[in-house]
């Protein structure tokens, strides 16, 4: 089905009512039984375990690491995303792990981001980062352009597939203790994903079929999956207002931050409940600490041409 299409999000019995099944974790793990997790979720989730953040380090790929993290909290960010992690790779390379998973007790909270299409990888992934409990929560990745994704099966690309993407989040809650979240790109005009113009009515199904799916938290970039490199555009605040205005789990915005000014704008403009920033805190890392006074550097011609 496309988002044109909607998405059914509950199943039913023969005699119409509702019916709610229990979700196995995939054999590989050596576990029969059913999870049936208890765990808060949604505001409850961001207000009593996440303390309401409102400034967030956005999933960066080989930049969002844990020394990045802690230099940007230091000034001002409150919640930091860890960068994409490949589920399969995770799950099963201990190497993988051992390269490029690293977390410390005052890198909290953190909520770490997979990438993947099905949830036998993305399951036992999740539960090394919950049973390690260095996350909050775990993240999946709806929102990667690139072709490494279209390749790969995962990001933006899922955005064609829109019962996969219900599958992975609803699995994902049934099988975890800890919340899922997700982040996405809107969806283009008149569902062609391959526009540069976003389509508000055709978001918002996408947004509330992941809602109803089971996500925490949704994040939106602003922008459509073609709106990348020299195609990148400025992001659309006015579906993510309007996603905002229509959902009822907490949700930040991305795209359009490159200064402490731009964040007050989107919150004033968005109401949303947190503003997530990436390549704007690559270049400033203080970006959430309007107080701290910038190093001015002066560079004399003279000196330059010595």
């Amino acid at each position: 089905k496309s988002w044109m299409e909607g998405v059914s999000c509950k199943e039913e019995t023969e005699n119409g009512e509702n019916k709610e099944e229990m979700l196995r974790v995939p054999s590989i793990l050596g576990i029969e039984k059913p999870i049936l997790p208890s765990k808060v979720r949604g505001y409850e989730f961001y207000r009593d375990k996440l303390k309401s953040p409102k400034y967030v380090i956005a999933p960066m790929v080989d930049q969002s690491e844990l020394a990045f993290r802690m230099l940007c909290r230091k000034y001002g960010a409150d919640l930091a995303y860890s960068p994409m992690y490949h589920s399969a790779n995770f799950a099963k390379d201990r190497k993988y792990r051992q390269k490029h998973y690293f977390v410390a007790p005052e890198d909290e909270p953190l909520v770490v981001q997979f990438c993947g299409h099905t949830l036998d990888s993305l399951i036992p992934a999740s539960l090394i980062v919950q049973e390690s409990g260095a996350a909050v929560a775990v993240d999946i990745n709806l929102g990667c352009p690139q072709g490494i994704a279209k390749r790969g099966r995962y990001g933006a690309f899922l955005m064609e597939e829109p019962e996969t993407i219900y599958d992975l989040i609803r699995g994902l809650d049934k099988a975890l203790q800890i919340p899922v979240c997700a982040k996405i790109r809107v969806v283009g005009k008149n569902g062609d994903n391959n526009a540069n113009e976003g389509d508000m009515e055709l978001t918002l199904r996408y947004a509330k079929a992941i809602e109803a799916a089971g996500a925490s938290i949704l994040t939106v970039h602003g922008r459509t999956r073609a709106q990348k490199g020299h195609l990148m555009g400025l992001a659309d605040w006015k579906i993510i207002k309007a996603v905002k205005e229509n959902l009822s789990i907490p949700v930040f915005a991305n795209g359009n931050v490159q200064s402490f000014e731009d964040v007050e704008k989107c919150f004033e403009f968005t109401k949303v409940d947190a503003v997530m920033s990436a390549e704007g805190l690559l270049k400033n890392p203080s970006l959430f600490a309007p107080s701290i006074e910038k190093p001015q550097v002066e560079i004399q011609v003279e000196d330059k041409l010595k």
